[in-house]
């Protein structure tokens, strides 16, 4: 025996596994990392970028409670765009083009000097389980390895398929193998398991694309990124670009859906809605003529590029046909064609807020296993599925993140409550508080609480009240400082908007659209010289300032409501509770409140099927 007990065991290298790993580890666990590839760990099977809608404000999150995605996102990044700029700071969403490679290897590294971690590559082909309580795992090479919690992040890898064309063969990614046993295992435990099906584009050699007919897309020049922490950004940005495709293109496309195992049948995974296949597309909206596609970098200096909006598993000879109809990619070389892939998961409704399974005690899951996609949502899976493990092996409540506290709250409500019928992806509008639940306040949302749980440290803590003892201070300024006619209407009337004619509040001019708080302080006397403009630090302050001030309505009364229905999320629920020993409730109210256990009245008010009148029978049976 090589391996002594261990507190947590994450199956699984991925971007929900190395998110695991390093939460449990880094709140004094000690954790063993098994994945089959470690040269693999963290790697962007998919597309190079972190972030984008709604999926930026997860990474804020991450990075909010002591989480590392966004930090290895900031040290690789090759470009950055704020997106949404032109709409209200509810959706404003950070993204970040990555050097994929650079990214896996900071990843690696962040895991090697973490303590208390260790690693084994190795395939894990069945769970030790002692009635309904995890015990450990079985290796191919390393036998029995035992640990008092297990957190399943196996991806794509569960009896995974790659369909190209007419051609299919086992992986769990390109030229990696699947992953078999544990699907089988977990099935004859009681547990319901499907399949999902997801894709990727071809890769492109840059070298044959002819730039100068697509439309560049460069980055933004002020460069935020992700985390709070104040970490050095690259000083040059790669610039990614826009095509489109044609009638003759998808012409082309058309003569291989015969041989396409998406339409013939032999997939039988359910694809994501919000991002499929090129075929699929065509066939989705025949009345279009194009499609946009988004030419990406996979790096800081290799030549391989990422067609974004192209996936597909047709013929290998169809997809290279339609991609040298492309305005620009007339003389295109690939690397490689896109494949689609289909691979086990479960659906989300057998776990518990915390993450932990309901069949067996101490087992988690995290990321695609539960039927999501993205490498964001996994993340945020895998660091609150490490943070909960944690808190079982200590006796702890778990930590269950509330709708209106943060999107990685919407996300693991939503998996719960609702389940899945296709691969869940996060958008703003899926968050009913949007406006609480901005990307640039998600440290003053969740770093205490990280803290207080022992994950995000000591130097964070007090950056982030050193931040908003500024912001705070801005705003009084701002709500208590008058300004005349003769300082102000000269940069008013500059920006279209009537000047005034007595004394007013800054925060008060602040409010109307057409001025903004960098404006303010560049030409109004009072404010001159408080800020510099050219730190990141001075930014993010006057950026806070200025959306408390001018949203304070909206953002008091969302509050308000979020409040009123959080007293909901406060009347708990027994996971034992007799459903069907009351009367009133319906049938299916009674099936689907035993089938999902919902902890709290507010979570199973969000089962579909449950009515207002179903809780309320509940209510009033509880004495409320």
């Amino acid at each position: 025996m090589i391996f002594d007990k261990y507190d947590v065991i994450v199956v699984g290298g991925g971007h929900a596994g190395c998110e695991a790993a390093a939460a449990a580890a880094n709140m004094g666990n000690r954790t063993l990392l098994i994945t089959m590839n470690m040269n693999a760990m963290a790697a962007m099977s998919c597309n190079p970028a972190v972030g984008g809608i709604a999926k930026g404000q997860i990474v804020r999150e991450i990075d909010a409670l002591g989480g590392q995605m966004g930090i290895v996102a900031d040290k690789t990044m090759i470009q950055f765009r704020m997106l949404n700029k032109s709409k209200g700071p509810a959706v404003w969403s950070p993204r970040v083009q990555s050097d994929k490679f650079e990214f896996a290897a900071e990843w690696r590294n962040v895991l090697e000097k973490t303590r208390n971690l260790e690693f084994w590559q190795d395939h894990v082909d069945s769970l030790i389980v002692d009635g309904d309580i995890i015990k450990g795992v079985h290796c191919q090479m390393g036998g029995e390895i035992y640990s008092k919690t297990v957190i399943l992040t196996n991806g794509t890898f569960l009896n995974g398929k790659i369909f190209i064309g007419e051609k299919s063969f086992s992986g769990g990614r390109i030229s990696e193998s699947a992953s078999y046993g544990i699907t089988e295992q977990l099935v004859s435990l009681g547990f319901e398991a499907d399949r999902m099906k997801t894709g990727t584009p071809m890769r492109i050699d840059g070298r044959s694309i002819d730039f100068s007919r697509l439309s560049e897309q460069k980055g933004d020049d002020d460069v935020t990124g992700f985390s709070y922490l104040e970490i050095e950004k690259p000083k040059q940005q790669r610039s990614c670009h826009i095509a489109y495709t044609s009638p003759e293109v998808h012409n082309i496309l058309r003569r291989g859906f015969e041989k396409s195992p998406l339409f013939t049948g032999r997939i039988k995974g359910i694809g994501p809605r919000y991002c499929p296949s090129i075929e699929d597309k065509i066939e989705r909206f025949a009345d279009k003529d194009f499609h946009q596609l988004f030419v990406e970098p996979e790096g800081r200096t290799t030549v391989e590029y990422y067609l974004n909006g192209f996936s597909s598993s047709l013929p290998e000879d169809i997809q290279y046909e339609a991609l040298r109809h492309i305005e620009g990619f007339e003389n295109a070389k690939i690397f490689r064609p896109g494949y689609a892939i289909e691979y086990d998961f479960f659906p989300p409704n057998q776990l518990y807020h915390s993450l932990e399974t309901h069949q067996i005690h101490g087992l988690f899951f995290a990321g695609q296993i539960n039927g999501t996609t993205g490498y964001e949502e996994a993340a945020a899976q895998g660091l609150m599925a490490g943070i909960n493990a944690h808190r079982l092996i200590h006796d702890l409540e778990p930590i269950v993140l509330r709708r209106d506290e943060a999107y990685i709250g919407v996300l693991i409500d939503d998996l719960i409550t609702k389940s899945v019928d296709e691969p869940y992806r996060m958008f703003t509008s899926r968050a009913e508080y949007r406006i609480l639940l901005r990307q640039d306040n998600a440290d003053a949302r969740l770093t205490e609480k990280g803290f207080d749980i022992g994950l995000a440290t000591e130097d964070r803590l007090n950056h982030y009240r050193n931040k908003y003892e500024k912001v705070n201070e801005l705003v009084s300024y701002l709500k208590s400082t008058n300004v005349g006619p003769d300082s102000i209407n000269g940069l008013l009337e500059s920006k279209g908007t009537p000047g005034i004619a007595n004394k007013m509040r800054l925060s008060q001019i602040l409010t109307r659209p057409q001025i903004n708080l960098r404006d303010m302080i560049e030409n109004v006397d009072c404010l001159k010289g408080k800020y510099d403009l050219n730190t990141e630090s001075a930014r993010n302050i006057i950026e806070e300032a200025e959306i408390i001030v001018k949203y304070e309505g909206y953002i008091d009364k969302e509050r308000e409501v979020a409040d009123k229905l959080n007293r909901l999320e406060n009347v708990r629920l027994s996971p034992d509770f007799d459903y069907y020993a009351l009367n009133s409730l319906t049938m299916e109210a009674r099936e689907k409140l035993t089938k999902h256990k919902p902890q709290t009245l507010g979570q199973a008010s969000r089962i579909s099927g449950i009515s207002p009148a179903d809780i309320s029978v509940i209510a009033i049976f509880l004495g409320r």
